[in-house]
């Protein structure tokens, strides 16, 4: 029993170090030092450095080799990111299955990464996945995910993930940046994008940001279906808005995010 109390205060004290690493003030300064956490956590500087090198010996802080200064390393930060997306994909995949059963059609999970979207996960209307489109990737301009999935970019987000002229796809309406950014604000301010036969003829869809705690659009509900059998785009788009808005909810976020940049020229 007196064993388990210098543990329990040792990972107290460093916790403390971590929960000043992702303060605001260390995000704006790009990490700290080690006087300065000191200083925040009431410790000597002897000790702070110490606990500090073991936690960069094991990923879970870095120091800048420049300033010295110490932040939030890659491994705390790839721990997070798969509890977030396990999480992300449990709650979404009822709501998921009930959407797709409202709408009687497949439903998908999908996610930004880089210039395309993955699809985590794919649902039908019943009570199975289905996995023609998981861990496939699709380009983000010319599809309704990829559009929601790009709401919290700015202009120069843009002109670093996609190139002045966009060519993929069948018939898309944006083939420049400056189209882009106006089907993105278009989606923005009806809650949903719709696609009709850009990415691939004869295949329509709608999709739906889902946001995390901070706000932020972290994935998109998406159901996708031959034209023919997806005719009315604004009520599926509802729909699958009123979806997303429900996993958003319980992921921790009370309100959509905030308006629109500049358009890119």
């Amino acid at each position: 029993m007196s064993s388990s109390r210098p543990i329990g205060h040792g990972l107290r004290r460093d916790l403390a170090l971590l929960d000043a690493l992702a303060s605001d003030e260390a995000q704006r300064a790009g990490g700290l030092g080690v006087v300065r956490l000191a200083r925040i956590t009431g410790r000597e500087k002897s000790q702070v450095s110490r606990a500090l090198q073991a936690l960069a010996a094991e990923g879970v802080v870095e120091r800048d080799p420049e300033t010295l200064g110490y932040r939030l390393g890659w491994r705390l930060f790839s721990l997070v990111a798969r509890t977030v997306e396990d999480r992300l994909v449990r709650t979404a995949e009822p709501v998921l299955h009930r959407l797709s059963a409202e709408l009687e059609e497949t439903g998908h999970l999908c996610v930004l990464r880089d210039e395309a979207v993955l699809t985590v996960l794919s649902v039908s209307g019943h009570s199975y996945r289905v996995h023609g489109w998981e861990g496939r990737g699709v380009p983000a301009h010319c599809t309704s995910a990829g559009r929601v999935l790009l709401l919290d970019a700015t202009p120069d987000d843009l002109h670093i993930r996609f190139p002045a002229e966009l060519t993929a796809g069948h018939a898309p309406r944006a083939r420049t940046l400056p189209q882009l950014w106006a089907e993105i604000q278009r989606a923005r301010r009806a809650g949903y994008a719709a696609v009709s036969e850009e990415f691939e003829a004869g295949l329509s869809g709608v999709s739906a940001p889902v946001r995390d705690f901070r706000g932020r659009v972290i994935a998109a509900l998406n159901i996708s279906a031959p034209s023919s059998r997806l005719p009315d785009l604004d009520r599926a788009g509802r729909a699958t808005a009123a979806a997303a808005a429900a996993v958003s909810a319980q992921l921790g976020n009370p309100l959509p995010a905030s308006g629109p940049h500049r358009i890119p020229t």
